[in-house]
């Protein structure tokens, strides 16, 4: 696979991460979560070239302002509760690239948002647990990137497109949430229909490059969309918009039915 930087821009992502460290545990169903894994597994191979570093926004770490992480050496948050012992002694001893955390928030910056470094901040599941599956063998650096906690859209729109350059420089932008997050709807068959209604609208909406920003921007307002994403819980949904603001025309990438509800990642070339 050729460097990044010798090839064509790198596509984003909005990825799914799944439930916890669901990924490295049995799980009931079994095989709930195998099809998910097996994705995330194959997605670097679908690359069209190996990324110098990767940029994640995770749905798990909400800051005032946007907060970049410049850690040169991030250690791992397990910021999850009542799950095996085993699963907080995962490892991911991927580097941090403290000169790209400069970059990412000098970006943003020259684009009008306020931005911050973080040198302190680790990586929380919702960056180590899917990268474990996507580059296992933790050899390229990771900078992880907060969402603003106000949670406007909007904004987090606005920074996707301040990152884009970004892929011309060989860094992979990933968004780590969930594309259905209502603690509630998990296992319930209720909640199916609704996911699947907001689930083609974002399919939709995603394929959509003259009407992206503002379908995305009033995502509250699509079918199912407040079922699938609770008022003041629609930070899982988040990342997706900074992933389709940086990048290309967007499709589904990958869909599946778990615990009774539509869960999909989608790209952007």
């Amino acid at each position: 696979m050729p460097q990044a930087t010798d090839a064509a821009p790198l596509p984003s992502y909005f990825l799914p991460h799944g439930a916890g460290p669901c990924f490295f545990m049995d799980w009931s169903p079994p095989q709930a979560w195998d099809r998910m894994a097996a994705y995330l597994k194959g997605l670097a191979a679908g690359l069209p070239a190996r990324p110098r570093a990767i940029l994640v926004v995770s749905a798990h770490w909400l800051a005032p302002r946007f907060t970049v992480a410049s850690a040169a050496e991030p250690a791992l948050i397990f910021d999850y509760q009542g799950f095996p012992p085993h699963t907080y002694r995962l490892t991911y001893p991927a580097p941090g690239a403290p000169d790209l955390a400069r970059r990412v928030a000098g970006l943003l910056g020259a684009a009008g948002l306020d931005a911050r470094e973080d040198p302190e901040r680790g990586l929380d599941h919702g960056v180590f647990i899917p990268l474990k599956l996507v580059f296992p063998e933790a050899d390229i650096p990771v900078v992880p990137l907060s969402l603003q906690a106000d949670l406007d859209p909007a904004a987090h729109l606005a920074a996707g497109h301040a990152l884009a350059p970004l892929r011309d420089e060989g860094v992979l932008i990933l968004g780590s949430g969930m594309s259905f997050h209502n603690m509630r709807g998990y296992g319930n068959p209720r909640y199916g229909a609704p996911s699947d209604m907001f689930d083609e609208w974002l399919t939709a909406a995603v394929a959509d490059p003259a009407g992206r920003d503002a379908a995305l921007a009033a995502w509250a307002d699509a079918p199912g969309g407040l079922q699938s994403h609770p008022r003041q819980r629609e930070e899982h949904l988040l990342p997706l918009m900074v992933a389709a603001g940086a990048g290309g025309p967007g499709r589904r990438d990958f869909s599946d039915r778990v615990m009774e509800v539509t869960l999909s990642a989608f790209r952007f070339d």
